[in-house]
């Protein structure tokens, strides 16, 4: 009998495709940018053709989400990105100061590995896949296990479109073989430059252990408060399109509502208009003991459900028009589920004095997960968004928009990212809407201005392409440091 150990067979692929990125990725840094766009161009033509039979196939694989709005988020990878990176210097020169004499180029890291979440699986492998190329790095994939046929139908058809167009072999590459294994080892590979875990936090402390720089887009439980001078109609629309959308898989969705006292019972009312169920305390137990398992991780079976499903399961019925389930809250604690990340349409609902309750209500909200993702206020006092921007534990702060299509960049003016860093506690090294800059190191380069007298020596003419109050001042601190050596 025949056994055939997958760990092994995915270390050892894990090897060769690690070693075959590294190749290709040192032809790929020689790329102009010109190349590189023509190459990101074709990618996004070519995969756009198949975003709605890669919706449908991805729903079906996962069983996560809606079909509709996964078709969306493809779309918006391989067409609104493209759009928003053409004419994006990401290598060679990419700013120059003629006045100056200052010029910055742009470096590829080298070869990345990527993670994607079985939540957004396509739309995140084309926008990894996008970025990676438009900044001149190889990139490897470790396709979540619930996503694996998808995640690998997408590259493959990527990687046709790249080739064929001059992408040196091996530059966009996946693993066949799926292990934790063989993931770990392709972390821990000496061609390995950099690491992007979207969503997958089960591999965040295998990445650490790397030593390589990490990307990490994570949890999110991101609270919204609504201010008294909030639009408070427009308010309830925006959570609940967005808590609605891909029926809330989305990690930057809203995971809590936090309202000012005075507009409390109107925003109920409007959420109710909405379709919003607001449960009984009974109906909230039920309902909130099947989200976690007894380890603490998350139940699969209810990401990406309806509300009807999820009352279901629970043990009630709700009205067939139901879009999003509420429980009303008063503490935020480890033991709280309603406290914690959930990717599915159901909110907590917190009732807070003033904004400064509000405000520090969020603060916990936020610190129960330690990632610091996203946060929304709406709020018509500029005083109060400033203060709520200046204090949060948080990655982003959206302001009067859906918090799913704002943090995306949908409705906002923020980069079109599908990996959202959640840097502000500490894990990874970035809070940005990560883009292909964040993909690149900078190379200063300085031309010489001034010749080492004039920057020792007082009473020289400045040339006219520095201030000459930056010489004096220069001049001071040298003439001070060498006195103080004599």
């Amino acid at each position: 009998m025949n056994i055939i150990d997958n760990d092994l067979l995915s270390i050892q692929e894990a090897r060769i495709i690690a070693e075959n990125a590294s190749t290709a990725q040192k032809v790929l840094a020689a790329f102009p940018q010109e190349k590189l766009d023509e190459i990101v161009e074709r990618i996004a033509e070519e995969i756009g053709k198949h975003s709605r039979e890669l919706a449908i196939m991805s729903q079906e694989e996962t069983d996560y989400g809606r079909t509709q709005d996964k078709y969306i988020k493809n779309r918006f990878a391989c067409e609104y990105l493209p759009a928003r990176i053409r004419g994006m210097r990401c290598v060679g020169i990419i700013a120059e100061d003629r006045q100056n004499k200052t010029m910055d180029v742009g470096v590829p890291f080298g070869v990345i590995v990527a993670l994607c979440p079985a939540t957004s699986p396509v739309s995140t492998t084309i926008y990894k896949t996008l970025i990676a190329i438009k900044s001149g790095n190889a990139i490897i994939f470790s396709p979540h296990p619930r996503a694996k046929a998808t995640i690998a139908k997408a590259l493959d058809i990527m990687i046709r479109a790249a080739e064929g167009y001059g992408l040196p072999e091996g530059a966009i590459a996946y693993l066949h073989t799926v292990t934790t294994s063989g993931t770990v080892e392709l972390m821990n590979h000496p061609s390995t430059s950099l690491i992007m875990n979207t969503g997958v936090p089960g591999m965040l402390k295998s990445a650490y252990k790397s030593g390589k720089p990490v990307i990490y887009g994570g949890t999110g439980n991101g609270p919204a408060f609504i201010e008294r001078t909030a639009d408070i109609k427009q308010s309830a629309r925006d959570i609940i399109a967005s808590k609605t959308f891909d029926n809330g898989i989305v990690s930057s969705a809203e995971q809590s509502i936090v309202v000012d006292s005075p507009v409390a019972a109107e925003v109920k009312q409007e959420l109710v208009s909405c379709g919003a169920y607001f449960m009984t305390e009974d109906e909230a137990q039920s309902l909130g003991t099947l989200f976690y398992r007894t380890d603490g991780s998350m139940e699969p079976e209810l990401v990406g459900k309806t509300a009807q499903e999820l009352a279901r399961k629970a043990g009630f019925t709700v009205p067939a028009e139901t879009t999003v389930l509420i429980a009303e809250q008063k503490y935020v604690s480890e033991m709280n589920p309603y406290s914690k990340e959930k990717l599915c349409p159901v909110l907590a609902f917190y009732i807070e004095d003033d904004w400064m309750h509000a405000c520090e209500k969020c603060i916990e909200l936020l610190l129960s997960e330690r990632h610091g993702h996203s946060l929304v206020i709406h709020s018509k006092d500029e005083e109060v968004i400033r203060q709520f921007a200046l204090k949060k534990p948080v990655g982003r702060v959206l302001v009067n928009t859906p918090a799913s299509y704002g943090s995306l960049g949908v409705t906002t003016n923020l980069f079109p990212a599908l990996t959202l860093g959640s840097g502000s506690a500490g894990e990874g090294m970035t809070s940005d809407n990560v883009s292909p800059l964040n993909l690149i190191y900078i190379r200063k380069v300085g031309y010489g201005v001034r010749n080492i007298d004039e920057a020792t020596n007082g009473g020289k003419e400045s040339k006219p392409n520095y201030d000459p109050e930056d010489l004096k001042m220069l001049q001071s601190i040298l003439k001070r440091a060498i006195e103080e050596l004599k």
